[in-house]
């Protein structure tokens, strides 16, 4: 029996923008410049739990959302970094990474249903995309 093909869920597909890829993970930005924003997807078909994830796999997970995590606090001096893994909309496992100010428009709530979504310009996609470059060799 043929083992399904990795695909994105439509949802992320729509609200994210492809960084590229680690050992493990899709990466995405999403497309929200209110806060710096990026999601770790792993690349496996049916995933919906990081128990779900081998042994091994979870390890891996886990290295690369640390890496992320302190290269994007790092890079953009935040006061809180919020991970979480909820898949309530989208049941495709994925990790959020969300750099958190104190007086940010959400502090200290959550930032779900906050307001609306707030799309990078052309130009300012290219700034994110360079400040996060660093950050992201780190997970190739």
């Amino acid at each position: 029996m043929e083992k399904p093909e990795f695909q994105l869920h439509e949802r992320l597909a729509a609200d994210t923008i492809s960084l590229g890829r680690s050992r493990l993970c899709e990466i995405r930005l999403m497309n929200d410049r209110t806060w710096p924003w990026v999601l770790l997807v792993p690349a496996f078909a049916g995933i919906r739990e990081i128990y779900e994830l081998t042994g091994e796999q979870q390890q891996r997970l886990m290295e690369e959302s640390s890496t992320l995590s302190r290269g994007m606090m790092a890079q953009f001096s935040g006061d809180k970094m919020n991970v979480a893994a909820l898949g309530n909309m989208v049941p495709q496992l994925h990790l959020h990474h969300i750099v958190r100010f104190e007086g940010d428009p959400a502090w200290p709530g959550p930032v779900w249903g906050k307001q609306s979504p707030v799309p990078y310009t052309d130009d300012e996609l290219v700034g994110m995309r360079r400040k996060l470059e660093p950050v992201l060799s780190l997970l190739t």
